[in-house]
């Protein structure tokens, strides 16, 4: 993947003076009275809107927040209280510019918060109008949210289609970096952890990886699937059974080829799914009718460890267990310790595997922390992202 980089623009003195429009997610977490509970996706566009401003840029910023309606304004909508997390972090004001797409007044070194887009009319269907007016505010638009490569919208698609020059801001750009590293030239043995509570959330990325990747590792109540599909009685265990086909299925590619599934030989088990419920630890050929599965157990961790820290490439999304009820946690610890201490390029995404991240303390051994949830997911299946697309596009006809 190689698009117009923003960076190499600001290195080559061509944003001086230029009116640059940065599509950013800044699209935080607010709790019920309206505050924001994290801010590192604020964090994560910084540098961006810093790298315009010191190349001399009248800078325009805007983000989604939430699911409003188009053309309904709500106060809880507002970026007002990101405008002003934004200019705490920079040290400087941020004025938030409402019914901006017919104009706006922006000089070199001036930054503006331009309102929620997603309250334009015509955002989501990504309309020809909107999007052409909104190419015409700037002289060069940088797409920096991975979150929302997976959309073609009016301010993510449509606007890098007309603007003059369209290009990758340095977090998308470090997201495409990572992406090719760990699924387009990975390092062998090229491993992926995928879990999650049911298959068929995460069946096309499963048969996907199949046929790329040298072992899966499966968790959570998709590894039940598999542990049913392998003959294994999982008690009351969540599962999919009418998907048993398909998990025989992903099993057979990956043996086919030489590669593993590994099924779980030991578990932690709960008679009740609750935070203080006792936990048991039992072989795989002992579960019992009435027992739920909430984690992998010592052994299965240890096995699994072992093959992380001989990996090339991990790719992890999701926690093989109820992490977080600390007597079901150490399967995910053990496995997020592998990895950071694995030699393996490694790349993490998706919600609750950047909590447990955060949980285990492990930022700064993981080689690259997803900051897309749906957009990651959408790669691993192996589709071409809208925004990766487009700005490729442009690359070439320039």
């Amino acid at each position: 993947m190689n698009p117009i980089r923003f960076s190499d623009l600001c290195a080559q003195g061509l944003v001086k003076g230029q009116r640059v429009f940065i599509r950013a997610d800044l699209n935080v977490p607010l709790d019920s009275q309206g505050n924001i509970t994290e801010d590192t996706r604020i964090r994560a566009s910084v540098p961006c809107i810093q790298m315009a401003l010191d190349a001399g840029a009248a800078v325009m910023v805007t983000s989604h927040l939430g699911r409003p309606t188009e053309g309904e304004f709500r106060p809880e909508d507002s970026l007002a209280l990101v405008a002003q997390r934004l200019g705490e972090m920079m040290k400087r004001d941020v004025p938030l510019v409402s019914n901006w797409v017919d104009g706006v007044s922006v000089q070199p070194g001036e930054l503006v918060l331009l309102e929620n887009c997603r309250l334009n009319m015509g955002e989501k269907k990504n309309s020809e109008a909107l999007a052409r007016k909104l190419a015409v505010l700037c002289d060069i638009f940088v797409h920096d949210a991975f979150g929302t490569a997976h959309r073609a919208e009016a301010s993510t698609y449509g606007i890098a289609q007309y603007a003059k020059t369209a290009c990758a801001g340095p977090l998308l750009a470090a997201e495409m970096d990572a992406i090719s590293i760990a699924l387009t030239h990975p390092g062998r043995p090229l491993v992926a952890i995928v879990a999650g509570s049911k298959v068929s959330t995460k069946l096309t990325i499963l048969k996907a990886l199949a046929s790329n990747v040298d072992q899966l590792i499966v968790g959570g109540g998709i590894a039940n699937t598999f542990m049913l599909a392998a003959g294994i009685n999982i008690g009351k265990s969540l599962a999919e059974r009418e998907l048993l086909p398909e998990a025989r299925a992903v099993m057979d590619a990956m043996r086919a080829r030489g590669a593993e599934v590994p099924i779980p030989t030991d578990v932690v088990t709960a008679k009740t799914f609750s935070a203080g419920a006792p936990a048991t630890v039992k072989y795989a050929s002992n579960i019992e009718d009435d027992d739920l599965i909430l984690d992998i157990g010592p052994e299965t961790t240890h096995r699994l460890a072992a093959q992380l820290k001989l990996a090339g490439t991990i790719v992890w999304n999701g926690p093989v267990g109820v992490f977080e009820f600390e007597a079901f946690s150490k399967g995910t610890e053990g496995i997020a310790r592998a990895i950071a201490s694995s030699a393996a390029f490694s790349i993490a995404g998706g919600g609750d595997t950047v909590a447990a991240i955060a949980k285990y303390g492990i930022e700064h051994q993981v080689d690259y922390i997803s900051t897309g949830g749906g957009a990651f997911l959408e790669v691993l299946e192996g589709k071409t992202l809208p925004a990766f697309e487009i700005l490729q596009k442009r690359a070439a006809s320039t």
